[in-house]
């Protein structure tokens, strides 16, 4: 059987969740009023419910993220709001506290977010025996470990393919609470990672100077989708929840036209999960929206183009270089194929390797005008981090969804019936009370014309077919009100029938417990520690947010400083580093390093004392 391929898209508020939908999205993950892990991103229930409807339209999918650990007295609201969001028709939950098992819920969905730091085929199993019914990956897994998870468990596997990246594995950062008091696992995260460091070695020196030494470029794997599909992943996830629905509506329909390719080209393997076509009025590009440069992030295993020192600010794409400087404007060598507008935004690198950038107020061929003007030198490079045309263009009505159906209209014993099926097999009708009037002139094109009228509603005709036992004269008036309220009638028969799954029962579990038993499993109210016990862990720490440790581990990093500098000592001819590293902040804080070989991590501890 061909297995169901999703496109998950972020929603910032339910109409960037709808243009989501429009532009190619099979599902939307989307924050609730609470209890999300972006503070920043909360939705009322009532639009929540707004993009239930236009999402179960295609058969598409909301996931509500509820995806902070949870404290104690919080319990109580978390369970009430999981029962709203169920009543509101959500599809799932993307869930970080185990707690929630514990609670009087709904058998609503639950999948288990990346924040539960799910990178090893044990812990995918630990989860299917506990009822999730989707795994979010770590963004770190390469294919083959993918591919290990997958031959584990029967649960379908969601990976990341585009976005921002976190330097530490997801759930496992403490840095933005220890270092501010502001919880990642709480939604707070304060971007620790963004900061610029000092690299100092074991005799104190300075070896790299005000770097960002963890910040990291963006994913991008769209290149990789169809390896991915083969490894196991079913569901293919754009990051940016706080992003804005111009970079929604590029990145979405740029992975809908990749990913429809792979599918036209292996229809029996994998099929779409959801229905529509989707008519797009531009070209996406994913150059053209917010990105620090991309990453495929270890898919293929190291290859160290995961960092970018310089910034962690968006660059943007080439599009040339500085010719020379004039009174006022610049002459620029474009890139080929690019043309500068007023209102593009340019940032280039100064003399001191830092990001600098101008508006330009006015374009003339290859004259540009920059405010506020600056003089560079010839050869500078120029990137551009926003493109007003492009922009533009987004901002209008870019992209028409539309499910195809079929319509047939035939004689009742009292007048007409108008019959209207969906691609997804849904059917509704619509009668009217008539006389069955002659025809003098054949009426099937005029009946096909009124009847093909769609426009305003999420349907497309695929089909029209007239059965009348002879020629039948009927007024425009007539036709239109069976074809609206056929229309109405399978609008609501499709959003009250969600196929929507339901989670399944939890089953008996012999295998290894939980990987960590201290404060990285964030256990912090009763109901999660309840909850491990039951999976035969007889005792958890509780959360860094409730007990902090002294000298523990801030962050988890795949990234490696070591390997970033040449100094790793599985390379052929590794560079010398006086050990230990540590990395100080601006005000003197200083954040000690240890490098785990083994398993080819660098640990960050917290801060020694000045």
């Amino acid at each position: 059987m061909a297995r169901k391929i999703e496109l998950l898209a972020p929603a910032r508020d339910a109409d960037c969740g709808i243009e989501a939908i429009r532009h190619g999205a099979d599902a939307v993950y989307i924050g609730g009023p609470a209890f999300g892990a972006r503070a920043a991103a909360t939705n009322s229930v009532k639009d929540i419910a707004r993009l239930c409807d236009e999402a179960h339209t295609f058969d598409a999918r909301v996931y509500v993220t509820l995806n902070t650990i949870l404290y104690e007295d919080e319990l109580t609201e978390a369970e009430r709001l999981i029962r709203t969001l169920y009543t509101l028709g959500v599809d799932a939950l993307i869930v970080q506290d185990l707690g929630i098992l514990q609670l009087d819920i709904p058998p609503i969905a639950l999948h288990a977010s990346t924040q539960m730091d799910n990178r090893t085929p044990e812990k995918a199993r630990w989860l299917e025996a506990q009822g999730f019914s989707q795994i979010v990956l770590a963004r770190e897994l390469s294919l083959n470990q993918i591919a290990a998870i997958r031959q584990a468990t029967a649960v379908p596997l969601e990976a990341f393919v585009h976005g921002a990246l976190c330097v530490s594995f997801s759930g496992q950062c403490y840095a933005s609470q220890c270092c501010f008091g502001r919880s990642a696992n709480r939604g707070n995260c304060a971007q620790f990672c963004r900061l610029s460091f000092d690299l100092i070695d074991g005799d104190g020196n300075t070896v790299i100077h005000d770097k960002h030494l963890l910040s990291l470029r963006d994913m991008n794997r769209s290149n990789d989708l169809e390896s991915m599909m083969d490894a196991g992943v079913s569901s293919f996830k754009i990051e940016g929840r706080l992003k804005d629905v111009s970079y929604v509506k590029n990145i979405t329909a740029y992975y809908r036209q990749q990913l429809d390719r792979i599918l036209a080209r292996r229809p029996d393997e994998y099929i779409r999960s959801s229905y529509g076509q989707t008519a797009l009025h531009f070209v996406p590009q994913v150059s053209k929206s917010f990105n620090r440069g991309f990453t495929d992030y270890y898919l293929h295993g190291r290859r160290g183009d995961e960092y970018c020192f310089d910034t962690p600010k968006a660059t943007g794409e080439k599009v040339g270089r500085i010719r020379q400087s004039g009174h006022g404007s610049l002459t620029v060598a474009p890139d080929k194929g690019v043309t500068l507008a007023a209102g593009d935004g340019i940032c280039y690198y100064d003399a001191k390797g830092e990001l600098q950038g101008f508006r330009i107020n006015r374009a003339e061929g290859n004259v540009i005008f920059p405010h506020p003007y600056v003089q560079l030198p010839a050869g500078t490079a120029l990137f551009r981090n926003y493109d007003f045309n492009f922009e533009k263009q987004l901002a209008k009505s870019s992209a028409d969804r539309k499910l195809q159906v079929r319509l047939k209209l035939s004689e009742t014993q009292v007048g007409y019936a108008l019959r209207i099926t969906s691609e997804s097999g849904h059917t509704a009708c619509a009668t009217v009370e008539a006389a069955k009037e002659p025809a003098r002139t054949p009426q099937a094109e005029y009946i096909r014309t009124q009847l093909s009228k769609l426009g305003g509603t999420p349907f497309g005709a695929a089909e029209i077919c007239i059965d009348l036992p002879a020629q039948r004269f009927l007024p425009a008036s007539v036709l239109s009100d069976l074809r609206r309220r056929a229309c109405e009638a399978l609008l609501l028969e499709l959003r009250k029938n969600v196929g929507r799954e339901l989670r399944p029962v939890a089953r008996p579990y012999d295998g290894p417990a939980a990987t960590e038993t201290d404060y990285r499993a964030n256990v912090a109210n009763s109901k999660a520690a309840a909850q491990y016990r039951s999976m035969g862990v007889a005792h958890v720490d509780r959360a860094y947010e409730l007990d902090p440790p002294g000298g523990a581990v801030i962050m988890y990093c795949r990234h490696c400083l070591r390997y970033a500098l040449g100094a790793c000592p599985q390379s052929a001819t590794p560079k010398t580093l006086r050990m230990p590293l540590s990395l100080r902040l601006p005000d003197g804080r200083v954040f000690p390093l240890r490098f785990d070989c083994k398993n080819c991590q660098m640990l960050v501890y917290a801060p020694q004392r000045r």
